[in-house]
């Protein structure tokens, strides 16, 4: 397991800051923004999605968990809704879940074989650590509309991801038709506002692809020109 360690000058910034003449201190300053960015450069590029088949035990221990968690209550939540929650699967349920997967197979296909349905049921038991992601299209103002309340659970899912990451673990995001049947809606206890937005998975990493190549930021960034218009890149 790969752990993304802390620099040590970020540790120390509190201390060092205060002594000295003001000179010194900004240079300090300056320097723990340096180890901050390269740290947060590190991680996000560290992190890639591995699948749930390829993630087993061990799962994060309960202080881990307690660190993703609350890593999602750092993402942008406009007015303070909280339009978004997480539920927790433990070993216990996931055959409940299992059966949830094999009905919403037959809700969509009633000619779904036997067979279909085991491999349906098959995905409640990948990757040691699984969680709903939901998010309210109503909870609180209704001004805020439903895509902020995606854009805010999106950003919540990734720091817990980041996090999963700094403290060594793989993790991956996955859908599906499955999350709009009605059997895994009811298993939940959705209500009609709610979304079955995705699972998360973590776990630690059994087999690792190649990381895939990443687009350059030219590729997906433009700039809106006084005169010209948009026009590409930065």
């Amino acid at each position: 397991m790969t752990v993304i360690p802390w620099p040590r000058k970020i540790r120390a910034v509190g201390n060092t800051a205060q002594v000295g003449s003001r000179r010194p201190a900004a240079a300090s300053e300056r320097n723990a923004a340096d180890d901050l960015a390269d740290m947060a450069a590190t991680l996000i590029e560290s992190r890639q999605t591995h699948l749930p088949k390829r993630l087993g035990a061990p799962a994060p221990n309960p202080a881990q968990l307690a660190n993703i968690l609350s890593a999602a209550a750092h993402a942008p939540d406009h007015r303070q809704l909280l339009p978004w929650r997480f539920v927790l699967l433990p070993e216990a349920s996931r055959p409940q879940l299992a059966e949830a997967f094999a009905a919403a197979l037959r809700e969509r296909d009633d000619a779904a074989t036997e067979v279909q349905q085991t491999q349906a049921r098959e995905k409640a038991y990948r990757a040691p650590l699984l969680l709903l992601v939901v998010v309210d299209g109503e909870r609180g103002d209704p001004e805020v509309d439903l895509h902020e309340r995606l854009a805010s659970a999106g950003c919540a899912v990734q720091n817990m991801m980041l996090m999963a990451t700094a403290q060594g673990f793989g993790s991956a995001l996955t859908s599906g038709k499955a999350l709009k049947a009605e059997a895994l809606r009811g298993l939940f206890g959705l209500a009609p506002s709610e979304l079955a937005l995705c699972f998360l998975s973590i776990g630690t990493v059994l087999s690792r692809k190649s990381a895939r190549p990443r687009p350059a930021a030219q590729a997906y960034v433009s700039t809106l020109d006084a005169e010209r218009g948009v026009v590409p890149g930065f």
